[in-house]
């Protein structure tokens, strides 16, 4: 009689491993070692960039805000500081999007912002 190896659950780990690395480069997906480490360390990439992408995003609104509140006249702090004056609670992804496809809106909100300030 012969020993239990665990065959089939350890060629499923191994497929599962190699069907997630199919895209890699190279030995990155040939051999299971490798395939493993790449894995982690793209796990962790993956764990890391889902928070900086947040961060990431936040940036990209405030400097777009930041452009179209210069080219209205104002800059991004007293723009913002206006709108709190103002009441207007617009998030900087929503005013961001106004700003990029929507300008004259924008403009409209510039001036309620400055008005604000004025007062």
């Amino acid at each position: 009689m012969t020993r239990a190896r665990n065959v089939v659950p350890r060629l499923a780990r191994r497929r599962r491993m190699m069907r997630r690395a199919r895209g890699y480069w190279g030995a990155r997906h040939r051999l299971l070692r490798t395939v493993k480490e790449s894995l982690l360390r793209a796990g962790n990439f993956a764990y890391r960039d889902r928070r900086n992408k947040k961060r990431v995003f936040r940036r990209l609104w405030i400097q777009r805000i930041n452009a179209a509140t210069r080219s209205n006249g104002l800059s991004y702090s007293k723009f913002m500081n206006g709108l709190n004056k103002a009441g207007i609670e617009l998030d900087r992804k929503s005013l961001s999007e106004l700003a990029f496809h929507d300008p004259t809106a924008f403009t409209a909100v510039v001036d309620k912002a400055k008005s604000a300030l004025a007062a």
